[in-house]
């Protein structure tokens, strides 16, 4: 359905100012111009002539400059316009009088010399403030102001400028706002009284909306702050409705999918494995287990997130759903984004099933099952095993990296997928493990230990339901966490290393963290890659280039004569496969005191007796990922000590970061913090697109009213027209929604 909206802007602009919208800011459609939406706006006082001046009023004057003198308040120097620059950085007074050609108006600015060589006599300009008296003159003390070309001097044009809330746009120095300003003018000035709006009119009267055509309208011509808040309000709702309408339509899709139902099986697996836990399940555990449990036994897909603080238990849950599976004569695959991860797992979930992971072994439980593991790195028979397993069903549960999405694997009947730590695999990824169950759909349980604000779940994963674990299990120690300024106060650094060396005294262990691994700079900055050097920030805002962030093997040479007599071991993604498995499994043994490493232990290493870590340039990680790294000690009955280790003074904004993760370990308050230092783009995953979000005017962080409205709207619409039939303005904008890059941030799902 074509709308005025879809029509070019070189209908109403011309070609040459249509291109220049094209190139600079890829607006080509009259929708597309009408959602730049002003980025601010400047408040100014009604339009007045001199002589209807009163003093307390705020207005707004257009007159010509007649007289301008500049002077220094310290000494009364008058200033000339060849010595402004002699000033920049003392105590001054501008006085312009500005003229409408029958009455004066003296316009003060203070420290503002340079106005002295821009508001030249004969100027024509807008001033805008509140009128005072100075002793017996009128005046506007420091009021904002507009130069105009003499083009601008006609009565419209000066009418449209002296607004009192005049448009700011996102504009570039070859597209100015002035130009955007004027383009939407002209093209609002164009377009028909009533606009095909994409939220239909019930829900316009049940919202208490304004129409598409009044809002545009307000939103880039307001006359009040009112009309200003509620267009915004109208577009915020609309980018929500249109996001939650995608959503709808993946939920109905998914529940119109065939699955095999796969229902709890009593005196099975499970209920040998939970007969034989030697801990209570936390009350959140039990509850979202009955959750899965629920979902698993419906004939459709299951598709839900888990989510949960460092150590709260998301492996049980999972280990329970996929032993519900094999009940049930299926196999689950658990897909981890690393191979330390992986073998860290595959250990785990061996351990914690005992013998009820040794079928067809001397020993081995009546119920057992096997834990397959298939990595990259594996050798050609153990590979060759572990895909026999996989394919013939004698593996119920298939460990592994991405080396599952290869076409050579094969499953028997997967009829669960786990991904853990989702956000590190695309949805092909995901897709390609799922399309190896055939006809039916396999069930779907993805989890993060990197907690997600509400309002981004249901914006960001809408399509998944959604599972929360906040418990810790009982027998958790609290971590301490501390920031080291080893420039401002490099004994705090020095005592650093001698609390590692009383905590092996005691029998623990620590982990140092670095991020980088050896001496090369790059421009990547995953794990397995380097960090560049860059500004590194002081306090007050000031920048000083900083050197390359610190390496693992720095780190090691510097430790080597400060700990020189204890066991010391480096541990990064470059390693081969067996060095780094064996490194783990010495440390996990206690044959080793310190391990010096990149972020390759930050999720999934399970090491109870691992008391102390201390994180190297702690400034150049994430607040997310200092708060997964710090959840690797603490996991036993020893309390955890965490060090923030970094160059930057107190007072500057990274900081600050280091200090929030320090003052709590509540992932959950941590996580908003992070996601409110960063623009919405960087939140739903769009900015590492280089493109423009879609979300222009909707916070997924404040506006939870808002989505939560919009959901259940679109919820309603979609359960009785899932196509979107009777709603074609909708169904383009649904449409060309997912046809642009700017919905990758719904690909996370």
């Amino acid at each position: 359905m074509r709308t005025d909206t879809d029509r070019k802007l070189r209908d109403f602009l011309g070609a040459k100012t249509a291109k220049t919208f094209a190139e600079v800011l890829e607006i080509e459609t009259v929708g597309e111009l009408l959602r730049h939406y002003p980025r601010r706006y400047l408040k100014k006082g009604e339009l007045t002539p001199f002589d209807e001046l009163e003093v307390g009023d705020q207005a707004t004057v257009n007159g010509r400059v007649k007289k301008v003198t500049a002077r220094a308040l310290d000494s009364k120097i008058e200033i000339r316009p060849d010595e402004v620059h002699k000033f920049r950085k003392r105590r001054t007074i501008t006085k312009v009088v500005v003229t409408d050609g029958r009455n004066d108006l003296e316009a003060a600015f203070f420290n503002q010399p340079w106005l002295l060589t821009k508001l030249t006599p004969g100027t024509s300009a807008l001033f805008w403030g509140e009128v005072s008296m100075f002793r017996t003159t009128m005046q506007l003390k420091n009021p904002g102001t507009e130069i105009l070309d003499e083009e601008d001097l006609t009565e419209a044009e000066i009418e449209r400028r002296a607004r009192p809330f005049r448009p700011l746009y996102p504009a570039t120095a070859k597209l100015p706002t002035a130009t955007i300003e004027r383009s939407v003018k002209i093209v609002l000035d164009s377009l028909d009284e009533r606009l095909d709006d994409p939220i239909p009119d019930l829900v316009l009267r049940n919202e208490k909306l304004l129409g598409l055509r009044e809002a545009l309208q307000k939103v880039h011509l307001p006359d009040t702050e009112k009309d200003i808040a509620d267009a915004q309000q109208r577009f915020r709702f609309e980018e929500a409705l249109v996001m939650q309408t995608i959503l709808a339509q993946r939920r109905a899709v998914t529940d119109a999918l065939n699955a095999v139902p796969r229902p709890r099986v009593e005196g099975g697996l499970l209920d040998e494995f939970d007969q034989r836990l030697p801990f209570e399940l936390t009350e959140g555990q039990a509850e979202v287990g009955e959750e899965i449990f629920a979902d698993l036994a419906r004939p459709h897909p299951m598709h839900r997130l888990l989510q949960g603080e460092v150590g709260s238990g998301k492996t049980v849950v999972a280990l329970r759903a996929m032993l519900s599976v094999v009940d049930n004569g299926g196999q689950a695959a658990l897909l981890a984004p690393t191979e330390v991860l992986a073998v860290q797992h595959h250990k785990t979930l061996t351990k914690m099933l005992g013998d009820l992971a040794e079928q067809g072994m001397l020993g081995g439980a009546e119920h057992a099952t096997k834990i397959g593991l298939l990595t990259g790195s594996l050798n050609a028979a153990n590979r060759r095993t572990a895909m026999l397993d996989a394919a013939s069903g004698a593996a119920g549960i298939v460990v592994g990296t991405h080396a599952l999405l290869e076409d050579k694997v094969q499953f028997a009947d997967l009829g669960l997928v786990v991904v853990d730590e989702q956000h590190r695999f695309g949805v092909e990824q995901r897709a390609a493990l799922s399309a190896k169950s055939g006809d039916n759909t396999p069930h779907v349980l993805v989890m993060t230990a990197t907690p997600i604000p509400r309002t981004v779940a249901m914006t960001v994963f809408g399509d998944l339901a959604v599972s929360t674990l906040t418990q810790l299990p009982a027998g958790r120690s609290p971590i301490q966490s501390s920031v080291v300024p080893a420039k401002e106060k490099p004994d705090w650094l020095q005592r650093a290393w001698t609390r590692v060396r009383e905590e092996v005294g005691k029998g623990h262990q620590v982990y140092v963290v670095c991020p980088r691994i050896g001496d090369e700079v790059k421009n990547a900055g995953d794990e397995e890659g380097e960090f560049a050097a860059g500004e590194e920030e002081e306090a007050g805002g000031k920048k000083q280039q900083a050197r390359p962030p610190i390496s693992v093997m720095q780190v090691a040479e510097a430790l080597g004569e400060i700990l020189h007599d204890l066991r010391v071991e480096i541990l990064h993604g470059r390693l081969p496969a067996d060095e780094k498995d064996a490194v783990m499994s010495r440390f996990a043994a206690g044959d080793i005191d310190v391990v010096i490493a990149t972020t390759v232990i930050e999720v999934g290493v399970d090491v109870p007796n691992a008391s102390t870590m201390v994180i190297m340039d702690a400034d150049r990680f994430g607040i997310s990922q200092l708060h997964q790294l710090r959840g690797r000690v603490g996991r036993g009955t020893v309390p955890g000590l965490c060090l923030l280790v970094t160059d930057l003074w107190p007072g500057s904004r990274s900081y600050g970061r280091l200090d929030a993760v320090a003052s709590t370990t509540d992932g959950f308050e941590l996580s908003r913090i992070d996601l409110e230092t960063r623009r919405e783009g960087d939140v739903l995953g769009v900015a590492q697109s280089g493109r423009r979000t879609s979300l222009k005017l909707l916070s997924v962080l404040r506006d939870e009213d808002i989505i939560l409205a919009a959901r259940h709207v679109a919820n309603a619409i979609v359960s009785i027209d899932a196509e979107l039939t009777d709603h074609p303005v909708l169904r383009g904008v649904v449409r060309a929604a997912l046809e642009s890059e700017t919905t990758e941030y719904l690909e996370k799902t």
